[in-house]
């Protein structure tokens, strides 16, 4: 009964990420929202187009997801410059590096079953690195967290990894045994390794007790419903496989297709724009924290927690149409998390082979995703996804999901509120952690509130409230002359009292903003 219960969620949830807006029953709000984010498609539209002409890009497919749906989907050209056959949404393409998330995700299953620890030697679990020859004789031993996060100290290896995908199983033991060189000590520094993501798949062969390819199609890819996702490309019906190409002296010259081997773990996966939509689709569904039943294959609390920053990166200032972004961020588990001037936390990843190019990138406060897959060397697709994003914000109804507060934020708002409309010392008493008239005296808080009703006179409980967070919020007061504006934060404790509370003047009523990302 159990299993039946949640194969129905998986199913539900995947013919939500896969529908069109004529194709699914969505909430009102939600398909509001999508109405209010549409003008933004034919920009998106134009963009890609326009970029797929000027690069000379043979194939191309994307789409936007909004509130675990494929709400929006494009093509452009040809997935075969012979037969000259349509790109479709069902087109399969190469996705390279984005097979790392399924790789982590991988990972994270075995983990969460008891079966390995993320800090535990890589070595027990692929013996041929206990001969490692580390840098200095203080280094850390190689862990499956290292391995995760491009914290191996491996030196960076694009595009020597694309090149290793042939490798048998037999020659990657050779390769390990004679030794992998260290560009730093582990744990040490972000560096991209494509070799340690195919050890990981190594590590999911012999933890599993089943080949790597067979224990995510059958334990991570048929849960979700991704018929279309494969790492055997000779499974992909001809009718629909994307070809990959360079342009070169004016023309397309076709790459030929690389095998999936040893390391395939890294960069091996094909998926459709279906498919990997509603792949995205689940990663997404993991936010917000929440109640309920778990559809699983991996649970909600473990696909957060490969969406956090695990490996710092440098920061980087960035080109967006809007004008030069801070981006900071770094390497979460198989998926990049960045924070950038318009977004607090935004999650991707991109892949690129001779042939192709990918990317998939979501905002997870906001439940809004792009997708998109090329058949062009290295296709670039962040630029356009930089100009997407833009084009949705600007319809203004790009906004994150408003933050529950816990009932004790709200109780305690109120009780704040009304102890500034009418001092009451049992009032104030009883809101109070026991530090908070330590740090400024009971009788200078109270002495202070009344030159602020005094000075704007009467104030409304009527204003707009913003919830940082369960147990943090601010509010405005309307008042006879100006408004009043109030923040309080919440001591953990139970039950929850205030710890810190703000009252200042301000001009007008206008609603709390959140605290800006880049000043």
């Amino acid at each position: 009964m159990a299993h039946a219960v949640i194969r129905a969620m998986l199913a539900a949830l995947v013919a939500l990420a896969v529908a069109g807006p004529a194709e699914a029953q969505a909430p009102a709000a939600a398909q509001d929202r999508v109405a209010a984010l549409a003008p933004a498609f034919p920009e998106i539209d134009r963009a890609f187009t326009d970029y797929a002409r000027a690069a000379h890009v043979p194939g191309m497919a994307w789409g936007v997801i909004v509130d675990g749906r494929l709400v929006h989907t494009g093509t452009f050209g040809v997935q075969d410059v012979t037969t000259q056959a349509p790109v479709t949404a069902d087109t399969v393409f190469r996705i390279a590096s984005m097979t790392k998330s399924f790789t982590a995700a991988a990972i994270l299953m075995l983990r969460d079953e008891g079966k390995l620890a993320l800090d535990d030697p890589a070595e027990r679990y692929v013996p041929e690195l206990k001969g490692l020859a580390y840098p200095t004789t203080d280094s850390p031993r190689l862990t499956v967290r290292h391995l995760l996060t491009h914290a191996a100290g491996f030196p960076e290896d694009n595009p020597w990894g694309d090149q290793q995908l042939a490798l048998t199983d037999a020659q990657m033991d050779a390769l390990m045994r004679q030794g992998i060189p260290f560009s730093t000590p582990p744990g040490l520094a972000y560096e991209y390794s494509n070799y340690g993501f195919a050890i990981l798949g190594r590590i999911v062969t012999n933890v599993s007790g089943m080949p790597y390819r067979d224990y995510v199609r059958t334990r991570l890819l048929a849960p979700l419903g991704l018929t279309a996702t494969t790492l055997d490309a000779p499974v992909v019906p001809a009718a629909r496989l994307a070809h990959g190409y360079r342009w070169e002296d004016e023309r397309w010259k076709e790459e030929p297709p690389l095998p999936d081997g040893a390391f395939g773990a890294m960069g091996g996966m094909l998926t459709s724009l279906r498919d990997l939509a509603a792949y995205v689709a689940w990663h997404m569904d993991a936010w917000p924290a929440r109640d309920g039943a778990e559809a699983g294959p991996l649970r909600r609390s473990s696909r957060r927690e490969m969406q956090q920053v695990w490996r710092p990166a440098p920061a980087v200032v960035r080109s967006t149409p809007a004008g030069p972004s801070l981006s900071s961020g770094g390497y979460g588990y198989g998926l990049r998390v960045s924070q950038t001037c318009a977004f607090g936390h935004v999650v991707a990843h991109s892949g690129g082979l001779p042939g192709f190019g990918s990317q998939m990138r979501w905002l997870p406060e906001y439940g809004v995703g792009l997708v998109a897959m090329g058949s062009l060397t290295y296709t670039a697709w962040s630029p356009r996804f930089d100009n997407a994003l833009d084009a949705l914000a600007r319809t203004g109804a790009l906004a994150p999901r408003p933050v529950v507060p816990l009932p004790a934020l709200v109780g305690l708002r109120a009780d704040v509120t009304r102890l500034i409309q009418k001092w009451d010392d049992g009032l104030a008493d009883s809101i109070a952690a026991n530090n908070l008239y330590l740090d400024v005296a009971k009788d200078r808080r109270r002495a202070e509130i009344a030159a602020l009703t005094a000075r704007h006179g009467a104030c409304r409980a009527d204003g707009p409230f913003l919830v940082e967070n369960a147990l943090r919020g601010e509010w405005v007061m309307p008042c006879e002359r100006g408004a009043l504006r109030v923040a309080i934060t919440l001591a953990p404790i139970v039950p929850p009292k205030v710890q810190f509370l703000s009252v200042r003047s301000a001009d007008t009523a206008d609603p709390p903003k959140p605290p800006a990302t880049c000043q």
